[in-house]
Protein backbone atom coordinates (compact mmCIF):
# COMPACT_ATOMS: atom_id res chain seq x y z
CA UNK A 1 0.00 0.00 0.00
CA UNK A 2 2.82 2.68 0.72
CA UNK A 3 3.94 2.77 -2.80
CA UNK A 4 0.49 4.16 -4.05
CA UNK A 5 -0.35 6.40 -0.98
CA UNK A 6 1.54 9.40 -0.49
CA UNK A 7 1.09 11.77 2.81
CA UNK A 8 1.31 14.86 1.36
CA UNK A 9 0.39 16.71 4.76
CA UNK A 10 -1.27 16.01 8.25
CA UNK A 11 -4.77 15.53 7.43
CA UNK A 12 -3.88 15.14 3.48
CA UNK A 13 -3.42 11.44 1.31
CA UNK A 14 -2.84 10.61 -2.42
CA UNK A 15 -3.35 7.60 -3.60
CA UNK A 16 -1.36 7.45 -6.33
CA UNK A 17 2.06 6.00 -7.32
CA UNK A 18 5.16 8.59 -8.38
CA UNK A 19 4.86 7.38 -11.45
CA UNK A 20 1.16 8.80 -12.22
CA UNK A 21 1.26 12.20 -13.25
CA UNK A 22 -1.38 14.42 -11.32
CA UNK A 23 -1.22 18.44 -12.02
CA UNK A 24 0.66 20.72 -9.38
CA UNK A 25 -2.36 22.72 -9.31
CA UNK A 26 -4.97 19.53 -8.23
CA UNK A 27 -2.19 18.73 -5.41
CA UNK A 28 -1.97 22.80 -4.77
CA UNK A 29 -6.38 22.71 -4.99
CA UNK A 30 -6.31 19.66 -2.37
CA UNK A 31 -3.99 21.17 0.84
CA UNK A 32 -6.11 24.65 0.44
CA UNK A 33 -9.32 22.56 0.58
CA UNK A 34 -7.85 20.44 3.55
CA UNK A 35 -7.41 23.74 5.66
CA UNK A 36 -10.81 24.62 5.43
CA UNK A 37 -12.65 25.09 9.17
CA UNK A 38 -14.00 21.92 10.20
CA UNK A 39 -11.77 20.02 7.89
CA UNK A 40 -10.60 17.00 9.28
CA UNK A 41 -9.27 14.87 6.29
CA UNK A 42 -8.60 14.62 2.71
CA UNK A 43 -7.85 12.24 0.30
CA UNK A 44 -7.08 12.63 -3.40
CA UNK A 45 -7.62 10.26 -5.80
CA UNK A 46 -5.04 9.07 -9.30
CA UNK A 47 -7.36 10.88 -11.23
CA UNK A 48 -7.12 13.96 -8.96
CA UNK A 49 -7.59 17.13 -11.82
CA UNK A 50 -7.99 20.94 -11.43
CA UNK A 51 -11.58 22.35 -10.63
CA UNK A 52 -13.17 25.35 -10.26
CA UNK A 53 -11.45 26.13 -7.00
CA UNK A 54 -11.42 22.63 -5.10
CA UNK A 55 -10.13 19.89 -7.23
CA UNK A 56 -12.28 17.06 -9.24
CA UNK A 57 -10.74 13.20 -7.96
CA UNK A 58 -11.54 13.90 -4.27
CA UNK A 59 -12.96 13.03 -1.34
CA UNK A 60 -13.29 15.37 2.10
CA UNK A 61 -14.37 14.70 5.61
CA UNK A 62 -15.36 17.28 7.60
CA UNK A 63 -16.94 17.19 11.79
CA UNK A 64 -18.85 20.17 12.15
CA UNK A 65 -19.45 21.65 9.16
CA UNK A 66 -20.26 20.86 5.49
CA UNK A 67 -19.88 22.34 2.03
CA UNK A 68 -22.16 22.52 -0.04
CA UNK A 69 -19.40 23.86 -2.76
CA UNK A 70 -16.88 20.48 -2.51
CA UNK A 71 -19.79 18.86 -4.13
CA UNK A 72 -20.40 21.00 -6.43
CA UNK A 73 -23.72 21.86 -9.01
CA UNK A 74 -23.95 18.00 -10.31
CA UNK A 75 -25.63 16.60 -7.22
CA UNK A 76 -25.88 12.79 -7.53
CA UNK A 77 -23.76 12.97 -10.54
CA UNK A 78 -22.96 8.88 -10.71
CA UNK A 79 -22.70 5.40 -12.67
CA UNK A 80 -25.15 3.23 -13.41
CA UNK A 81 -24.16 -0.37 -15.05
CA UNK A 82 -27.04 -2.21 -17.13
CA UNK A 83 -26.90 -5.43 -18.82
CA UNK A 84 -28.77 -5.56 -22.05
CA UNK A 85 -30.64 -8.55 -24.10
CA UNK A 86 -28.07 -7.84 -27.00
CA UNK A 87 -25.60 -10.30 -28.15
CA UNK A 88 -22.12 -8.29 -29.04
CA UNK A 89 -22.08 -11.02 -32.05
CA UNK A 90 -25.09 -9.66 -33.72
CA UNK A 91 -23.78 -5.71 -33.01
CA UNK A 92 -23.74 -4.18 -36.31
CA UNK A 93 -22.10 -1.48 -35.83
CA UNK A 94 -23.32 1.21 -38.56
CA UNK A 95 -26.91 0.14 -38.28
CA UNK A 96 -26.41 1.23 -33.95
CA UNK A 97 -25.70 4.34 -34.76
CA UNK A 98 -28.55 4.99 -36.78
CA UNK A 99 -31.08 4.54 -33.85
CA UNK A 100 -30.15 7.40 -31.93
CA UNK A 101 -30.69 10.42 -33.79
CA UNK A 102 -33.56 11.85 -31.47
CA UNK A 103 -32.48 10.32 -27.95
CA UNK A 104 -31.15 13.44 -26.30
CA UNK A 105 -34.42 14.97 -26.87
CA UNK A 106 -36.91 15.33 -23.81
CA UNK A 107 -38.98 12.62 -23.26
CA UNK A 108 -42.38 12.24 -25.11
CA UNK A 109 -45.34 11.74 -23.35
CA UNK A 110 -45.60 8.05 -23.52
CA UNK A 111 -42.76 8.26 -20.43
CA UNK A 112 -45.18 10.41 -18.44
CA UNK A 113 -47.18 7.83 -16.32
CA UNK A 114 -43.52 5.29 -16.12
CA UNK A 115 -42.48 9.00 -14.55
CA UNK A 116 -44.61 9.96 -12.39
CA UNK A 117 -44.71 5.82 -10.96
CA UNK A 118 -41.01 6.23 -10.66
CA UNK A 119 -41.28 9.43 -8.95
CA UNK A 120 -43.69 8.95 -6.30
CA UNK A 121 -41.71 5.51 -5.64
CA UNK A 122 -38.59 7.42 -5.19
CA UNK A 123 -40.17 10.19 -3.48
CA UNK A 124 -39.74 12.98 -5.44
CA UNK A 125 -41.87 16.09 -6.11
CA UNK A 126 -42.14 17.84 -9.30
CA UNK A 127 -39.50 19.96 -10.56
CA UNK A 128 -39.07 22.85 -13.11
CA UNK A 129 -36.02 20.73 -14.73
CA UNK A 130 -38.28 17.62 -14.46
CA UNK A 131 -37.78 18.21 -18.24
CA UNK A 132 -34.23 17.00 -18.71
CA UNK A 133 -34.89 13.55 -16.98
CA UNK A 134 -34.03 10.93 -19.07
CA UNK A 135 -30.95 13.46 -20.91
CA UNK A 136 -27.18 12.98 -20.71
CA UNK A 137 -26.27 16.40 -20.63
CA UNK A 138 -22.43 17.89 -21.24
CA UNK A 139 -19.50 17.90 -20.17
CA UNK A 140 -18.06 14.33 -19.22
CA UNK A 141 -21.44 12.47 -19.05
CA UNK A 142 -22.37 10.05 -21.82
CA UNK A 143 -24.26 6.58 -22.19
CA UNK A 144 -21.86 3.94 -23.57
CA UNK A 145 -22.58 0.45 -24.97
CA UNK A 146 -19.58 -2.13 -23.77
CA UNK A 147 -18.50 -5.31 -24.45
CA UNK A 148 -17.15 -7.71 -21.66
CA UNK A 149 -13.28 -7.85 -23.32
CA UNK A 150 -11.30 -9.37 -19.84
CA UNK A 151 -12.72 -11.45 -17.61
CA UNK A 152 -10.36 -11.58 -14.29
CA UNK A 153 -12.82 -12.97 -11.70
CA UNK A 154 -15.62 -15.54 -13.38
CA UNK A 155 -17.32 -15.89 -10.25
CA UNK A 156 -17.90 -12.63 -9.44
CA UNK A 157 -19.62 -11.74 -12.44
CA UNK A 158 -21.73 -14.75 -11.95
CA UNK A 159 -22.44 -12.99 -9.10
CA UNK A 160 -23.60 -10.24 -10.74
CA UNK A 161 -25.70 -11.34 -12.94
CA UNK A 162 -23.49 -10.68 -16.23
CA UNK A 163 -23.18 -12.32 -19.10
CA UNK A 164 -20.10 -11.65 -21.26
CA UNK A 165 -22.09 -12.99 -24.41
CA UNK A 166 -24.42 -9.63 -23.99
CA UNK A 167 -23.61 -6.24 -24.48
CA UNK A 168 -23.42 -3.87 -21.44
CA UNK A 169 -24.65 0.01 -21.18
CA UNK A 170 -23.16 2.30 -18.61
CA UNK A 171 -24.60 5.28 -18.02
CA UNK A 172 -23.00 8.44 -16.79
CA UNK A 173 -25.01 11.45 -15.51
CA UNK A 174 -26.56 13.68 -12.19
CA UNK A 175 -29.49 15.65 -11.50
CA UNK A 176 -28.82 18.20 -14.36
CA UNK A 177 -29.87 21.72 -13.86
CA UNK A 178 -31.63 20.65 -10.49
CA UNK A 179 -28.09 20.10 -8.63
CA UNK A 180 -26.99 23.35 -10.49
CA UNK A 181 -30.29 25.00 -8.89
CA UNK A 182 -29.67 24.11 -5.73
CA UNK A 183 -25.97 25.49 -5.63
CA UNK A 184 -27.15 28.65 -7.06
CA UNK A 185 -29.07 29.02 -4.44
CA UNK A 186 -26.19 28.06 -1.69
CA UNK A 187 -24.14 30.14 -3.40
CA UNK A 188 -26.27 33.29 -3.60
CA UNK A 189 -26.94 33.24 0.74
CA UNK A 190 -23.82 32.07 1.53
CA UNK A 191 -21.32 32.18 -1.04
CA UNK A 192 -18.48 29.48 -0.63
CA UNK A 193 -18.79 29.08 2.79
CA UNK A 194 -19.62 25.88 4.75
CA UNK A 195 -22.77 25.07 6.88
CA UNK A 196 -23.22 24.31 10.40
CA UNK A 197 -24.50 21.38 11.36
CA UNK A 198 -28.30 21.05 12.91
CA UNK A 199 -28.96 24.62 11.57
CA UNK A 200 -31.43 25.17 9.17
CA UNK A 201 -29.69 26.38 6.38
CA UNK A 202 -27.95 23.08 7.12
CA UNK A 203 -31.02 21.01 6.71
CA UNK A 204 -32.67 22.59 3.81
CA UNK A 205 -29.73 22.08 1.83
CA UNK A 206 -29.56 18.33 3.13
CA UNK A 207 -33.46 18.03 2.12
CA UNK A 208 -32.68 19.72 -1.30
CA UNK A 209 -29.70 17.37 -1.77
CA UNK A 210 -31.01 14.04 -1.31
CA UNK A 211 -33.73 14.28 -3.37
CA UNK A 212 -31.64 15.45 -5.98
CA UNK A 213 -29.66 12.17 -5.53
CA UNK A 214 -32.68 10.29 -5.77
CA UNK A 215 -33.72 12.05 -9.05
CA UNK A 216 -30.26 11.76 -10.36
CA UNK A 217 -30.68 8.22 -10.19
CA UNK A 218 -34.02 7.97 -12.11
CA UNK A 219 -32.35 10.23 -14.09
CA UNK A 220 -29.74 7.40 -14.85
CA UNK A 221 -32.71 4.79 -15.13
CA UNK A 222 -34.53 6.65 -17.46
CA UNK A 223 -31.52 7.18 -19.52
CA UNK A 224 -31.18 3.77 -19.88
CA UNK A 225 -34.47 2.46 -20.68
CA UNK A 226 -34.43 4.90 -23.31
CA UNK A 227 -31.54 3.83 -24.86
CA UNK A 228 -32.72 -0.07 -24.68
CA UNK A 229 -36.05 1.02 -26.43
CA UNK A 230 -34.20 2.77 -28.76
CA UNK A 231 -32.28 -0.31 -29.83
CA UNK A 232 -35.31 -2.63 -29.08
CA UNK A 233 -33.74 -4.48 -26.13
CA UNK A 234 -34.53 -4.91 -22.89
CA UNK A 235 -31.96 -5.06 -19.77
CA UNK A 236 -31.79 -5.23 -15.70
CA UNK A 237 -29.37 -2.93 -13.37
CA UNK A 238 -26.58 -4.02 -12.48
CA UNK A 239 -25.35 -1.65 -9.99
CA UNK A 240 -25.75 2.46 -9.71
CA UNK A 241 -23.17 4.59 -7.58
CA UNK A 242 -23.03 8.40 -7.08
CA UNK A 243 -19.94 10.10 -6.91
CA UNK A 244 -20.79 13.58 -5.92
CA UNK A 245 -22.81 14.11 -2.43
CA UNK A 246 -22.15 14.47 0.83
CA UNK A 247 -23.35 11.98 3.43
CA UNK A 248 -22.96 11.58 7.30
CA UNK A 249 -20.64 9.08 8.26
CA UNK A 250 -18.11 7.51 11.03
CA UNK A 251 -14.40 7.53 9.96
CA UNK A 252 -11.57 5.89 12.39
CA UNK A 253 -14.43 6.60 15.67
CA UNK A 254 -15.06 10.34 14.62
CA UNK A 255 -18.11 11.35 13.07
CA UNK A 256 -18.24 13.69 10.84
CA UNK A 257 -19.93 14.51 6.95
CA UNK A 258 -18.13 12.73 3.83
CA UNK A 259 -18.18 15.18 1.05
CA UNK A 260 -17.53 13.05 -2.35
CA UNK A 261 -16.20 15.17 -5.65
CA UNK A 262 -15.66 12.70 -8.61
CA UNK A 263 -14.55 10.27 -6.04
CA UNK A 264 -16.69 6.57 -6.38
CA UNK A 265 -17.82 4.69 -2.56
CA UNK A 266 -15.81 1.95 -2.02
CA UNK A 267 -18.61 1.13 0.60
CA UNK A 268 -21.46 0.33 -1.26
CA UNK A 269 -20.40 -2.59 -3.23
CA UNK A 270 -18.96 -3.06 -7.12
CA UNK A 271 -18.09 -0.37 -9.47
CA UNK A 272 -17.34 0.54 -12.44
CA UNK A 273 -14.77 2.71 -13.09
CA UNK A 274 -14.87 4.23 -16.91
CA UNK A 275 -11.82 5.35 -18.89
CA UNK A 276 -12.42 7.89 -22.01
CA UNK A 277 -14.35 6.98 -24.77
CA UNK A 278 -11.53 5.08 -26.46
CA UNK A 279 -10.07 3.55 -23.81
CA UNK A 280 -11.20 0.66 -21.57
CA UNK A 281 -12.75 0.36 -18.52
CA UNK A 282 -12.89 -1.78 -15.72
CA UNK A 283 -15.39 -3.85 -13.43
CA UNK A 284 -13.36 -3.96 -9.79
CA UNK A 285 -14.62 -4.92 -6.11
CA UNK A 286 -13.42 -2.71 -3.38
CA UNK A 287 -11.31 -4.66 -0.96
CA UNK A 288 -12.82 -5.39 2.61
CA UNK A 289 -11.00 -2.06 3.85
CA UNK A 290 -9.22 -2.53 7.27
CA UNK A 291 -9.11 0.85 9.80
CA UNK A 292 -6.15 1.91 7.99
CA UNK A 293 -7.63 1.98 4.59
CA UNK A 294 -10.52 3.70 5.51
CA UNK A 295 -8.31 6.81 7.26
CA UNK A 296 -6.34 6.78 4.18
CA UNK A 297 -8.53 6.41 1.45
CA UNK A 298 -12.33 7.52 3.35
CA UNK A 299 -14.12 5.11 1.87
CA UNK A 300 -13.03 6.29 -1.78
CA UNK A 301 -12.13 5.30 -5.06
CA UNK A 302 -11.51 7.04 -8.40
CA UNK A 303 -14.27 7.72 -10.48
CA UNK A 304 -12.41 7.48 -14.02
CA UNK A 305 -9.46 8.40 -15.87
CA UNK A 306 -8.48 11.77 -14.59
CA UNK A 307 -8.23 14.80 -17.87
CA UNK A 308 -4.72 15.47 -18.54
CA UNK A 309 -5.83 18.33 -20.64
CA UNK A 310 -8.45 21.31 -19.68
CA UNK A 311 -11.70 21.88 -21.45
CA UNK A 312 -11.20 24.69 -23.94
CA UNK A 313 -7.62 23.84 -25.30
CA UNK A 314 -8.22 20.54 -26.25
CA UNK A 315 -9.04 21.42 -29.79
CA UNK A 316 -5.85 23.51 -30.49
CA UNK A 317 -3.97 20.96 -29.55
CA UNK A 318 -5.24 17.91 -31.74
CA UNK A 319 -6.89 19.80 -34.93
CA UNK A 320 -3.45 19.83 -36.46
CA UNK A 321 -3.05 16.08 -36.40
CA UNK A 322 -7.25 15.20 -36.40
CA UNK A 323 -10.06 16.40 -38.65
CA UNK A 324 -13.48 16.45 -36.73
CA UNK A 325 -14.33 13.13 -38.61
CA UNK A 326 -11.57 10.93 -37.51
CA UNK A 327 -12.67 11.45 -33.82
CA UNK A 328 -15.83 9.27 -34.25
CA UNK A 329 -13.86 5.86 -34.39
CA UNK A 330 -11.64 5.13 -31.67
CA UNK A 331 -8.46 2.92 -32.04
CA UNK A 332 -10.10 0.35 -29.84
CA UNK A 333 -12.80 0.14 -33.11
CA UNK A 334 -16.06 1.74 -31.19
CA UNK A 335 -17.88 4.47 -32.58
CA UNK A 336 -18.42 7.58 -31.32
CA UNK A 337 -22.33 9.91 -31.16
CA UNK A 338 -21.51 13.89 -30.65
CA UNK A 339 -22.90 16.82 -32.63
CA UNK A 340 -21.14 19.12 -30.46
CA UNK A 341 -17.68 19.79 -32.46
CA UNK A 342 -15.95 21.57 -29.04
CA UNK A 343 -17.40 18.74 -26.91
CA UNK A 344 -16.04 16.00 -29.53
CA UNK A 345 -12.45 17.51 -28.70
CA UNK A 346 -12.97 18.17 -25.34
CA UNK A 347 -13.84 14.81 -24.52
CA UNK A 348 -10.94 12.55 -27.02
CA UNK A 349 -9.08 9.95 -25.51
CA UNK A 350 -6.02 12.21 -25.83
CA UNK A 351 -7.45 14.60 -23.17
CA UNK A 352 -7.49 12.08 -20.38
CA UNK A 353 -5.08 9.70 -18.65
CA UNK A 354 -5.00 6.14 -19.16
CA UNK A 355 -7.41 4.32 -16.66
CA UNK A 356 -4.94 1.07 -16.42
CA UNK A 357 -2.68 3.77 -14.49
CA UNK A 358 -5.48 4.54 -12.49
CA UNK A 359 -6.40 1.26 -11.50
CA UNK A 360 -2.91 0.13 -11.17
CA UNK A 361 -2.72 2.62 -8.33
CA UNK A 362 -6.25 1.15 -6.70
CA UNK A 363 -4.87 -2.33 -6.94
CA UNK A 364 -1.11 -1.48 -5.51
CA UNK A 365 -2.99 0.47 -2.76
CA UNK A 366 -5.23 -2.71 -2.29
CA UNK A 367 -8.48 -0.94 -2.41
CA UNK A 368 -9.76 -3.16 -5.37
CA UNK A 369 -9.94 -6.12 -6.96
CA UNK A 370 -9.91 -6.04 -11.23
CA UNK A 371 -13.24 -8.07 -11.73
CA UNK A 372 -13.46 -7.43 -15.42
CA UNK A 373 -12.07 -5.29 -18.27
CA UNK A 374 -14.82 -2.76 -20.77
CA UNK A 375 -14.11 -2.42 -24.34
CA UNK A 376 -16.36 0.26 -25.90
CA UNK A 377 -18.23 -0.67 -28.30
CA UNK A 378 -20.51 2.55 -29.39
CA UNK A 379 -20.33 6.32 -27.11
CA UNK A 380 -23.30 9.07 -26.91
CA UNK A 381 -22.23 12.16 -25.48
CA UNK A 382 -24.59 14.33 -27.56
CA UNK A 383 -26.42 15.29 -30.87
CA UNK A 384 -26.05 19.25 -30.20
CA UNK A 385 -26.15 21.73 -27.65
CA UNK A 386 -25.69 20.61 -24.19
CA UNK A 387 -28.41 22.67 -22.33
CA UNK A 388 -29.21 21.80 -18.66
Amino acid sequence: MDNSVQKITENTTLIASDDTWIEGLAIQQLIKTSELAGMHSVAGMPDLHPGRGYPIGAAFFTTDKIYPALVGNDIGCGMSLWQTSVKVSKVNLDKLVKKFAHIEQPLDASWSNLIEVRKAEKNIANHYFDHALGTIGGGNHFAEFQAIDEIYDHSALDELGINKKHLQLLVHSGSRGLGQSILVKHIEQHNHDGLHLNTLDFHAYITAHNEALRWAELNRELIALRFLAAVRATGQCTLDVNHNLVTAKCIADTTGWLHRKGATPSDKGYVVIPGSRGDYSYLVKPVTESAEHVRLSLHSLAHGAGRKWKRGECQGRLSHKYKREDLYRTALGSRVICGNKELLYDEAPQAYKKCETIISDLTDAKLVEVIARLRPVLTFKTNGSCSA
